[in-house]
């Protein structure tokens, strides 16, 4: 069972001895019951699975919760992780099961998905931003009113599309690193979003052409 730090987000700003260790030396480690070895992991991964999961549940108790399990999961099962991917590439698949599954769980409970609370990175705000419109001066754009009408776009895309354009346009992941997660080839992955960028555009276009 992990220490109470792997029940709890780990401080990415405290040292560890571990900070410089390579990975798999790390997954040995933690194969092996060293559950520090196994914190250094979480806490190099930790802020990237949180915001994917994040941007997909919209809700950061929900998110904090998602991550925790994630890591509690990944933990549980390490020895089955054969390192035919990297091990952030295993624990998002991991985090994408269990946020998919949540959204499944939650839809049934409301007929709505609440996205209200959706917030863009400095990093992938600049790339959604500027597949939504090609005309749109960044300087002038209004960001809480374009967030807010994204939100109900991204609303009205799939699990599957709404993911690619999170992992893609807010995490910022190449096309390959995504296809070992959703488990497709990039041409898949590339269609995908394609689809997913025409229906935001489609969702927003009468919106963005009073900013053309």
């Amino acid at each position: 069972m992990p220490t109470a730090s792997l029940a709890h987000p780990v401080d990415t700003d405290v040292f560890s001895e571990y900070a410089e260790c390579p990975e798999k030396d790390l997954i040995s480690e933690s194969c092996e019951g060293n559950l520090a070895a196994f914190d250094e992991l979480v806490r190099r991964h930790q802020s990237r699975v949180y915001a994917t999961v994040y941007h997909m549940t919209s809700n950061r108790e929900d998110a904090d919760d998602l991550t925790q399990e994630t890591f509690l999961k990944a933990h549980k099962a390490l020895k089955s992780f054969k390192g035919d991917s990297t091990f952030y590439t295993w624990v998002y698949r991991i985090a994408i099961n269990k946020t998919i599954n949540f959204l499944k769980q939650r839809r049934r409970k409301s007929a709505q998905l609440s996205l209200n609370e959706i917030e863009l990175s400095g990093e992938g705000r600049g790339h959604i931003l500027e597949f939504i419109s090609e005309h749109t001066p960044r300087r002038d754009i209004r960001l809480s009113e374009l967030q807010e009408k994204l939100n109900e776009a991204m609303q009205k895309l799939s699990y599957v599309h709404r993911l690619v354009v999170t992992l893609h346009d807010i995490q910022g992941m190449p096309h390959d690193e995504i296809g070992k997660i959703m488990d497709c080839n990039t041409g898949t992955v590339r269609s995908r979003l394609f689809y997913a960028r025409q229906q935001l555009q489609a969702h927003l276009s009468d919106y963005l052409k009073n900013w053309c």
